[in-house]
């Protein structure tokens, strides 16, 4: 199989320093609006899509920049913060097919604005068919164009305003590169024989419904696995539900008000007053004092509350792969033989094991099979799971030759 050429690593590349039309404007009123869709209206072909957001400061995965560029229109930067309705961006928008770089990482926020696009293309997702090892934009774009692409800028916080000059510029040169982008992954995949491979991934992306939080969203603390009460999990499960909506009310990432690290600490440290508390690593900072009280109030919820969470959660779930082995040998010796599978064809198809077959799809496979085992049925299970057509097409026959021995 055809793949990236090593000799780009030691290519020099040509810095990629402003966008070729300028630095775009910041649209951030409705006449504004209606004057930047006219504009992309007038070009042709597909839109060039990013957002930015601000996960790491703000509470939510909202979108504080959406980028669009089109041949023929150059690059727009609409601010959807500042914008009433941008039901006139959707009419617009939702009527066409878009570029997108790690496509499931913008999707959520952009149909939260009721953004969707008609069709899809995912040059990190095409990235990963094709074989690359690495496939941030910035290697890819190094890689397959030859020019360096700056990123200093992706992990600030986008609800900055007035945006900075030196962050629009990084904004608007993410979308400039992707029409350029397209086209050479897309000759790759056809050289390798896997474009209908990639146009099937895509649609699957596109329908994907967006990530909602789990029943007990609580129990995704880092470390609570150590927890080993349920009186002492009863509080922190009530330091969480007390910082999320801290953070929510407050519209900051939930993190930067108080870290997992420091309500693990004080499960362990149950702490009765303010200064005691305050002497528990992470519980620092300018709002450390102030917010000290809520945050005994809900530890002494956790510590009265006769609902006490079970140690584990509710949810079914597989058990985790490493204990197959004692809770189902038989199960484990068929993962053993499915993995093999998949190591084979990955490496000869060149696509990452994971991108050939969801790693839970295998799982799920491994731990409950057809009760009768043959191509048709294998077959009928991964679809069933969600495989796609050309997964299946590559894996079901010799899956169920593996999953019979």
């Amino acid at each position: 199989m055809t793949t990236s050429d090593p000799a780009a690593d030691q290519q020099t590349l040509t810095p990629l320093t402003a966008p070729r039309d300028g630095i775009p404007e910041v649209i951030n009123t409705p006449a504004a609006l209606n004057r930047a869709i006219r504009a992309l209206r007038a070009g042709t072909g597909d839109l060039a899509v990013d957002t930015e957001r601000s996960s790491g400061f703000r509470y939510g995965r909202r979108a504080f920049l959406i980028q669009i560029r089109r041949e023929g229109a150059s690059t727009w930067l609409i601010d959807p913060e500042s914008i009433e309705s941008l039901d006139p961006l959707v009419d617009f928008m939702n009527e066409l097919p878009w570029i997108l770089h790690a496509a499931t990482q913008d999707l959520p926020c952009l149909h939260d604005e009721g953004l969707a696009p008609t069709g899809l293309f995912d040059t990190e997702l095409a990235g990963r068919l094709a074989g690359f090892p690495r496939v941030a934009l910035g290697t890819m774009v190094g890689e397959l164009l030859g020019l360096q692409l700056a990123k200093e800028h992706s992990a600030v916080d986008w609800a900055t305003r007035p945006l900075p000059e030196s962050w629009l510029n990084y904004a608007a040169l993410d979308v400039e590169v992707l029409f350029e982008l397209r086209e050479e992954i897309s000759q790759i995949l056809e050289e390798q024989g896997k474009l209908e491979f990639a146009a099937q991934e895509f649609e699957y992306v596109r329908h994907l419904p967006d990530p909602v939080a789990p029943p007990e969203a609580w129990r995704k603390l880092s470390g609570i696995h150590k927890i080993k009460n349920r009186r002492n999990l009863s509080v922190a499960r009530e330091l969480w539900q007390s910082r999320e909506s801290l953070a929510e009310s407050r519209d900051v990432a939930p993190g930067r008000l108080l870290p997992d690290s420091a309500i693990m600490a004080a499960v362990d440290h149950r702490p009765n007053s303010v200064p005691t508390l305050l002497q528990i690593p992470g519980f620092h900072g300018r709002s450390a004092k102030r917010d000290a009280p809520r945050w005994l109030d809900a530890m002494q919820r956790g510590r009265n509350n006769p609902d006490l969470p079970e140690l584990r959660s509710g949810v079914q779930d597989l058990p985790n792969a490493r204990i197959w082995g004692e809770k189902n040998p038989q199960a484990a010796l068929r993962l053993t033989a499915a993995r093999e599978v998949l190591t084979e064809i990955s490496e000869h198809w060149n696509i990452p094991g994971e991108n050939l077959l969801t790693p839970k799809f295998l799982r799920a496979l491994c731990w409950n099979p057809p009760a009768s085992l043959s191509i048709g049925t294998v077959d009928s299970a991964l679809e069933e799971l969600g495989a796609r057509p050309w997964q299946r097409e590559l894996l079901s026959a010799k899956l169920a030759d593996a999953l019979r021995g």
